[in-house]
């Protein structure tokens, strides 16, 4: 099962490389954070960087919960496995398929690319060809997208990167 674990940001590493340091791979089959690549300009170049796709959150697998509740209140720093009062709540498919499509074994979602066409986006490469739906706004200068999903029991938005390569109005 997978779980979503809270900790302080700006902490997330520190935590992941505690726990995968600390609880056994008997018990934590993974431990990771899902990052996004995006596009900043310095030194008057482009350059990729990653950034944490869900600030504040952490993500463990494992098929035994009891025995990572125990090992998880050794952990400091470490908030709180999501759930609700009585227990704890494992994600759900649909979160877990978008953290397998969107950012694959390695947890990283990558930047797609397309354009717009009378203000309407197409996604012609990447992770989020065929998602055009769930993007709310575009920011070009940042080269990202803020898009909406269903995780953690409520709606979030989150950025993504994208390279909108041109911009193109068809007459009508």
């Amino acid at each position: 099962m997978w779980y979503a674990v809270q900790v302080r940001t700006g902490d997330e590493e520190k935590i992941k490389l505690i726990c995968n340091k600390l609880i056994s791979n008997d018990v934590l089959q993974e431990c990771f954070i899902p990052y996004y690549e995006k596009k900043i300009k310095y030194m008057t170049k482009w350059h990729i960087t990653t950034e944490i796709l869900f600030p504040g959150y952490i993500f463990m697998v494992s098929n035994r919960i009891n025995d990572l509740i125990l090992d998880v209140k050794k952990i400091p720093d470490l908030i709180k496995i999501l759930g609700d009062e009585n227990e704890i709540i494992p994600l759900y498919d649909r979160e877990i398929e978008f953290l397998m499509r969107f950012g694959k074994e390695d947890h990283l979602v990558k930047i797609s690319y397309g354009y717009i066409e009378n203000d309407k986006i197409v996604i012609t490469d990447g992770p989020m060809k065929g998602y055009e739906g769930t993007i709310k706004k575009i920011d070009r200068h940042k080269r990202k997208a803020i898009i909406q999903v269903e995780f953690f029991g409520r709606t979030m938005e989150v950025s993504v990167g994208v390279e909108i390569v041109r911009k193109v109005q068809s007459e009508i």
